[in-house]
């Protein structure tokens, strides 16, 4: 009998050790179908094979989807269809303005060539709806201290500070009217980074929170079984290309906007001088139909200390106004507070702001000014 028992453990384990063989042939073999170098893939355990095979297998069906026109996209979004995998194909009859729509496929495939120019600046990161990372360009390590293969296939709200996550979903949410109309995603985020201060790599664990500037634009599918997803490129704040020039002027601000100082360009680009603008708001000085744009940058400055502000209108002092960007940062005060030893207060919040095109708004005033000279004229007569 016990020689019975002792035959069939030593079957049990010989198919055990087969099994083990077998597996491990099959993810060698799928190790090796991975886009990968050699030196990467020699460290990948068996879980991150199938996670990143999975991200490769969607990123593939990504790339050859049929986006179609924005109707019929916007029409899948509409019946709910737009999921993460799979989507089921119905009929749709394009109305009219079809045509159109086909006409500027060339142009949407010009601007994410363009979009792609920008990860010189920073790295691209493609997100499903449900926030997986189904893909990330290879230079991420330079800005968070972790690979292309060990970030893809994770969600990103494993990475993200739990504070945005709230706003990370609303902008993975994919609506029709937003689809229709081509709404541009534009949001800052914090996200986990191991890069130390001197540029090293640390564990995650000791990981720190790197603010990153993200643009992009949803882009849905609307054949079976594929892929709808946010391309994102994402900058790292502050900016690394932020060098002073002859277009661009620094500035001081309180929590609430209030110019402390402003350097001598201000006079020259703007017209306004150090003592006008003391005590002033920025919000006297920005276009109408603009407030919300530094409201945003504003708040994100409260609650992530850096921003970017994206293109608002500014005053001349002698009329007009200029199209500008401000790339702002909230320095901590040096001195901890006594009544909290640990906390650093702000201070107030620096701003770097680049002028990006010339006076605008003149011609406005020169041809009222005409205008109202012949009226006087006509009324002399």
């Amino acid at each position: 009998m016990t020689a019975d028992k002792e035959k069939r453990r030593a079957i049990s384990r010989e198919a055990a050790r087969r099994r083990r063989r077998v597996e491990s042939e099959v993810f060698e073999d799928l190790s090796r179908l991975l886009p990968l170098q050699q030196s990467v893939r020699d460290h990948l355990d068996k879980p991150s094979v199938i996670r990143l095979t999975l991200s490769y297998i969607r990123m593939h069906t990504l790339l050859t989807g049929k986006t179609g026109t924005k109707a019929e996209a916007s029409h899948k979004v509409k019946c709910g269809q737009v999921t993460d995998g799979q989507m089921v194909r119905h009929e749709f009859n394009g109305g009219c303005g079809e045509e159109e729509e086909k006409e500027k496929y060339d142009a949407d495939a010009s601007e994410e060539t363009n979009m792609y120019l920008r990860i010189l600046e920073g790295f691209l990161m493609v997100l499903s709806t449900e926030g997986d990372m189904i893909y990330l360009s290879e230079n991420v390590s330079k800005y968070m201290g972790l690979t292309q293969a060990e970030l893809m296939g994770h969600n990103i709200f494993e990475f993200s500070h739990p504070c945005d996550h709230e706003e990370l979903r609303n902008n993975l949410r994919v609506t029709a009217e937003e689809v229709w109309s081509g709404e541009k995603r534009d949001f800052v985020m914090r996200i986990k980074s191991a890069l130390t201060h001197r540029g090293r790599s640390a564990n995650l664990k000791s990981a720190t929170w790197k603010v990153l500037h993200c643009q992009g634009r949803s882009k849905v599918c609307v054949a079976p079984s594929s892929v709808s997803c946010l391309l994102l490129t994402c900058q790292p704040l502050p900016l690394s290309h932020t060098l002073l020039s002859t277009q661009t002027f620094t500035s001081q601000h309180s929590m609430d906007m209030r110019f402390t100082y402003c350097d001598q360009r201000m006079t020259l680009l703007l017209g306004y001088s150090t003592e006008e603008l003391l005590g002033r708001s920025i919000y006297d000085l920005c276009h109408t139909r603009d407030t919300n744009c530094l409201t945003k940058n504003h708040f994100n400055l409260c609650f992530k200390s850096q921003s970017v502000s994206g293109r608002y209108r500014m005053l001349v002092r002698g009329g007009g106004y200029v199209w500008v960007e401000s790339h702002s940062a909230v320095i901590p005060n040096a001195h901890s507070s006594k009544s909290r030893p640990g906390a650093n207060q702000p201070l107030c919040i620096l701003c770097v702001t680049y002028v990006l095109r010339c006076v605008c708004g003149l011609w406005f005033k020169a041809t009222f000014t005409v205008s109202t000279h012949f009226i006087e004229l006509y009324l002399s007569k």
